[in-house]
């Protein structure tokens, strides 16, 4: 996968950008034309065309159904054509698979004249290139995470400065390649190119985040429909990223096995009636449960509120469990475990952003794609934080070189704030 390709549209204007966007329960592609005649590093980023579809054939961020999900994707992606009134070449793409792993790279070389300089850097960045390169898995995302010299740690520019060692912190995020390799296979096949990939919290971060939550310490919680992904960020750079296969769906296959109603009804109870905070009111409150093959029938049976919320509470406490467990395991809890953002379709269920803030104990919001123009009302919400991030990423999250090649290295100085090209911090 390589760099994006912009879309001229047939009048020859602004270039266009794409995303697609492709989760276990629904699929989205949006268009978008891009005016960086002003700010290159801020454009102005306008929705031309969206396209939603439920998906089909794919399980916890993984294709299971190459045809069906091909089918979806490719209406998907028409439906989104049709509207923008052009055709796209290439759109960036996001993957979420439970193999994605995030592991911190610490390198270090000897200084050779005393001071840093740029030479020092670039052999340090180098040498920690050729680590991240091994092994079988496919790397998404490099990111630095600071400089030392010595035993000053926390330098972010370390040139100048007088030492005998010199060495740096690379998040590098990474997954299994087959998984990557089907779903790239897949959006090929709409003859469409797929660029990136870009990891799909990572994504929702730089769609909804502000820069001082990514500065002052931050984990975005993505709830989707068959996985759970977090991303962390403090200093402005990303620190720490984790998938779990856990999401929305398996609260409501819960509902339809503890209720022995239809998948279709108890999605429709989850989002109607379903909640983590319980109320006096619960047991009074009667739903009507269709019984699975008694669809048709005028006969219902009736449970409390209650009982919903009952069976709805413990899945959501076990996927909140996993995140916490995560942030202490890793050590990024201190830092990035008291402001949490949910993204995600299933942040929108009622009650969780309060329940969120009882159990980590945390500042909590709900976080929507933000700095798009033209977006429909619709698609405001945060089940489309991830494809909103995917338009931005090329703006708000610079190359990183590293995870490519070694002549890349010149574009990951920059993200860091020692190339000449680029002042933007590494999202």
């Amino acid at each position: 996968m390589g760099l994006k390709k912009r879309m001229k549209l047939p009048t020859g204007r602004a270039p266009v950008i794409a995303a697609l966007d492709v989760g276990s329960t629904k699929v989205t592609c949006l268009i978008a034309q891009v005016d960086d005649t002003g700010d290159s590093a801020n454009p102005d980023i306008r929705v031309l065309g969206i396209g939603h579809q439920g998906a089909r054939g794919v399980r916890s961020g993984v294709i299971t159904d190459m045809e069906a999900a091909e089918d979806v994707v490719l209406a998907c992606v028409g439906q989104a054509e049709r509207m923008a009134g052009t055709t796209i070449l290439s759109a960036m793409v996001n993957i979420s698979s439970a193999s994605l792993r995030s592991r911190i790279i610490r390198e270090e070389v000897g200084l050779l004249h005393g001071d840093v300089t740029d030479g020092d850097v670039r052999r340090v960045m180098r040498d920690a290139h050729a680590r991240v390169q091994a092994g079988n898995r496919q790397t998404l995302h490099t990111i630095p995470v600071g400089f030392s010299v010595d035993e000053n740690k926390g330098v972010r520019d370390p040139r100048g400065m007088v030492g005998e060692t010199l060495s740096v912190r690379l998040n590098e995020v990474s997954v299994d390649p087959s998984p990557l390799r089907n779903i790239g296979l897949c959006v090929e096949r709409c003859h469409v190119e797929p660029e990136g990939p870009v990891f799909s919290a990572y994504a929702s971060a730089l769609g909804a985040l502000v820069e001082d939550e990514m500065e002052l310490g931050v984990t975005v919680v993505e709830l989707g429909g068959g996985t759970t992904s977090i991303a962390s960020f403090f200093e402005g750079r990303l620190v720490f990223a984790k998938t779990f296969s856990v999401g929305g769906q398996h609260v409501t296959q819960d509902i339809a096995r503890g209720l022995s109603t239809p998948l279709a009804h108890a999605e429709r109870m989850k989002v109607l009636y379903g909640s983590t905070m319980a109320s006096p009111h619960d047991d009074r409150e009667m739903i009507d449960v269709p019984p699975i093959g008694e669809e048709q029938s005028r006969t219902a049976n009736h449970v409390p509120r209650s009982m919903l919320i009952g069976i709805v509470k413990p899945r959501i406490e076990e996927t909140f469990e996993f995140v916490r467990e995560a942030l202490i395991d890793s050590g990024v809890e201190r830092v990035a475990g008291h402001r949490i953002v949910l993204t995600g379709g299933g942040s929108q269920l009622n009650g969780l952003r309060e329940y969120a803030g009882r159990f980590f104990d945390a500042h909590v919001r709900i976080g929507r794609p933000r700095g798009l123009a033209g977006l429909p009302e619709a698609a405001t919400g945060p089940a489309f934080a991830t494809a909103g991030g995917l338009l931005a990423y090329d703006f708000r999250a610079p190359e990183e070189g590293l995870a490519a090649a070694p002549g890349r290295v010149s574009a990951l100085l920059g993200l860091i704030g020692l190339g000449r090209g680029s002042g933007r911090s590494a999202a």
